[in-house]
């Protein structure tokens, strides 16, 4: 598993690529970590793209769960976008469609969660040029 971040405005967007499970499922949530450690108040967001991963299994759910918590906890708002069909079912199954706000793709998690985010992110869908916000 291997793991991306990109900001554009104040929206910082966290893209896993491969499978959360057993054995990465620690990586992911250590990933994790630092965006909710910088992660207060209501101008911090977040956006999980997955659509690069294949798999997630129980404990990766766990993982999303914990940070879910800790970005509310903090004041802030946690989105998923790019769920594959894979990745879908295991959301319905379990129920994190019902958790978590759940977008087609990043652009749409964007447009939702900061509008403004989204100029920069048609600009350089890359995140390379953004302006990056240090409070999230």
């Amino acid at each position: 598993m291997d793991i991306g971040a990109r900001s554009f405005a104040n929206v910082t967007v966290i893209a896993p690529r491969g499978r959360i499970d057993h054995q990465s499922a620690d990586a992911f949530g250590a990933a994790l970590a630092p965006h909710l450690e910088r992660c207060e108040g209501e101008s911090c967001k977040l956006v999980l793209d997955l659509s690069e991963v294949d798999y997630m299994s129980s404990v990766g759910l766990r993982a999303l769960m914990v940070a879910a918590k800790q970005a509310r906890a903090q004041g802030g708002t946690i989105v998923v976008s790019g769920l594959g069909e894979t990745l879908r079912e295991i959301f319905q199954i379990s129920r994190f469609d019902r958790v978590f706000t759940v977008y087609d793709g990043v652009r749409e998690a964007l447009n939702s969660v900061a509008p403004d985010s989204v100029v920069v992110y048609d600009r350089d869908p890359s995140g390379r040029s953004a302006a990056a916000d240090p409070s999230c």
